[in-house]
């Protein structure tokens, strides 16, 4: 995830070290802190793959500072990672960094990953709502408050997705209907179940 940050953040423009870890946590640091620790090794992973560069304007080299930038082979990498869909549906960071470069994405790639996060939070919220009933005559009140909390956040997390997953959809051109085959029926967002009151 932090090599996808990092060359997301290079397509927008070269930056140093330091300005680059300041964008991170600008853009990702409600979710995700970065360190110099984990910064520095990452960016030399990355030059070994060629996918980031060194430059030395004039006023930097002075400051005895690398700037660093995305070369082609990065952008090919950026756009590979980006869409790898499935596997960061269930991965809270992971998913909040794919979505911080949702702009680069087609519209039906875009859907496809909301979907999918749509349905692995869908499964949690049904987990929640299960523990919720079957523990709530043993537990106190502090951890009661805490599960319904957990609860209403996650249904709430769903009505945004089922938002941008309806904006995204009006993105998206209707296929023209075949003369030989009739038209498929347009996907519509199940909507979430009526959530239990306890």
């Amino acid at each position: 995830m932090l090599e996808l940050a990092i060359l997301g953040l290079l397509k927008e423009s070269s930056m140093h070290g330091y300005q680059l870890r300041k964008r991170l946590a600008e853009a990702l640091g409600s979710f995700w802190q970065v360190s110099y620790g984990s910064l520095y090794p990452a960016l030399k992973r990355l030059q070994r793959e060629e996918a980031v560069e060194m430059i030395f304007p004039r006023e930097q080299v002075a400051r005895r500072r690398n700037v660093y930038r995305i070369t082609v082979k990065g952008e090919e990498m950026f756009a590979e990672l980006l869409e790898r869909v499935g596997q960061d549906a269930t991965e809270d960071n992971g998913f909040s960094v794919r979505f911080a470069f949702f702009q680069y994405l087609k519209p039906e790639t875009r859907i496809r990953l909301l979907e999918r996060r749509r349905a692995f939070l869908e499964g949690r919220w049904a987990n929640l709502r299960d523990s919720l009933a079957s523990a709530k005559e043993r537990i106190d009140g502090y951890t009661l408050s805490l599960m319904n909390h957990q609860l209403s956040t996650t249904e709430s997390d769903i009505r945004w997705l089922d938002d941008l997953i309806a904006a995204e959809q009006r993105q998206v051109p209707a296929p023209r209907p075949s003369r030989t085959r009739a038209a498929r029926p347009s996907h519509t967002t199940a909507r979430l179940p009526q959530k239990e009151r306890a």
